[in-house]
């Protein structure tokens, strides 16, 4: 990327914008810091940026569905978790054995 200062830019403007033409992105900067203040592309490369993404479409590109599809991984688990790596999971503990799922709380917890 070339960087410019804003009063180079001004006088080398068309110089500038053949760059930006050649899909090569210009920054322009200002002031005596050298603060980066904009960057000058081709309007081809900007609607390329901001147009809305299909994200099925870019799930499909993904590597991870490439990896799939190459048999990598499982189509159906691709990220298989062993039993033994499996635990009990309680949610709270419940009020003496009673069953309603009741959940118990410390003194002052609603």
């Amino acid at each position: 990327m070339r960087i410019w200062t804003l009063e180079k830019a001004k006088n080398g403007f068309s110089e500038l914008v053949r760059g930006a033409l050649a899909h090569e992105p210009q920054m322009v900067t200002r002031g005596r810091s050298g603060a980066e203040a904009v960057v000058v592309i081709a309007r081809e490369d900007y609607e390329r940026l901001v147009a809305p993404v299909d994200l099925y479409a870019a799930m499909q590109r993904s590597p991870l569905a490439s990896a799939i599809a190459e048999g990598v991984f499982d189509r159906e688990d691709p990220f298989p978790r062993p039993r033994e790596m499996a635990r009990e999971l309680s949610l709270g503990a419940t009020g003496d054995d009673d069953n309603t799922g009741s959940m118990v709380f410390p003194d002052g917890v609603p």
